[in-house]
């Protein structure tokens, strides 16, 4: 059953827009997966090499270690065929494509944003303001500067995986932010090793580094760290608009893919809601 959820992230994972992170929350094992890698200690390798093998099983251990294989199993699986299906709507339909990835974060960026207190809202949303800047300004960049070498997947990675942890954020949006997203999908189609192992070691260098930061924001500033991330996407979406009219797409022929995205992503906020509810009362019951 880990195998096949995540297998459901990586099919979210790998679609711009749509967070592995809110599959993790409605399938129940969103806190499994974030104590399981807030436990991944580098301290482990060092008690292995100096050959302090109590030591090192007992940290190994605590990162729930077959969990995170059989999950990582299913994610990656899941996005090397994924990986096929998205290039081929990236090629054959690429207006339509972008326009319901823009609805998709239209509406996760609501939903996050409805996740603050009403009593912090107003604080909170001085922080959305500069979010919006910020987004807007990283989308209207020129991406062609930025390429793709092994260090820019590096750099990718360390950004997208962290934001694969997070419910409502999408760790393929920011790699489309970067500039890698096709660039990924055509080395997964094509098992390129290096550029999929510069994402991996990317990927696992963010966590390590970033991860506890994560919790502490949103632990310590929670109201405005979700404002400042609904900022964020909301802005960002100007490249979407861009790539949308850059694709032959109107907005009244984008509308119907746009409204597509937008109701796809209600529907999980909706399936998330009901099956946190129905758990809470089980664990009650119990």
């Amino acid at each position: 059953m880990i195998f096949v959820k995540g297998m459901a992230m990586g099919i979210c994972d790998i679609i711009p827009g749509v967070s592995g992170g809110t599959i993790a929350l409605i399938t129940g094992i969103y806190e499994r997966l974030v104590t399981a890698v807030g436990n991944i200690r580098i301290s482990a390798l060092t008690h292995l090499a100096a050959g302090r093998k109590e030591e090192f099983m007992r940290e190994f251990q605590r990162m729930d270690p077959w969990f995170l294989v059989f999950l990582l199993a299913g994610i990656g699986l899941a996005a090397v065929i994924m990986s096929r299906i998205i290039l081929f709507f990236l090629e054959f339909y690429s207006f339509q494509t972008f326009a319901f990835v823009f609805g998709i974060i239209v509406v996760s960026s609501v939903l996050i944003y409805v996740q603050i207190e009403r009593a912090d809202q107003v604080v909170a949303g001085l922080w959305l303001i500069p979010g919006l800047f910020a987004g807007f300004f990283i989308a209207g960049l020129d991406q062609s500067t930025l390429g793709h070498s092994l260090p820019m997947v590096f750099f990718t990675g360390m950004l997208a995986l962290c934001a694969m942890i997070l419910p409502g954020i999408s760790g393929a949006y920011i790699t489309l932010l970067m500039n890698q997203y096709g660039y990924l999908l055509g080395a997964l189609r094509a098992f390129d090793l290096p550029v999929i192992i510069a994402f991996v070691a990317g990927g696992a260098a963010g966590l390590l580094a970033f991860s506890r930061v994560l919790t502490y924001l949103l632990a310590s500033h929670h109201s405005r760290t979700l404002a400042f991330l609904t900022g964020l996407m909301l802005g960002s979406t100007r490249l979407l608009c861009d790539m949308v009219v850059s694709g032959g797409g109107t907005v009244m022929t984008a509308f119907p893919f746009a409204a597509a995205g937008a109701v796809l992503v209600g529907g999980m906020d909706v399936a998330w809601r009901r099956f946190g509810s129905r758990r809470h009362e089980q664990s009650g019951n119990r």
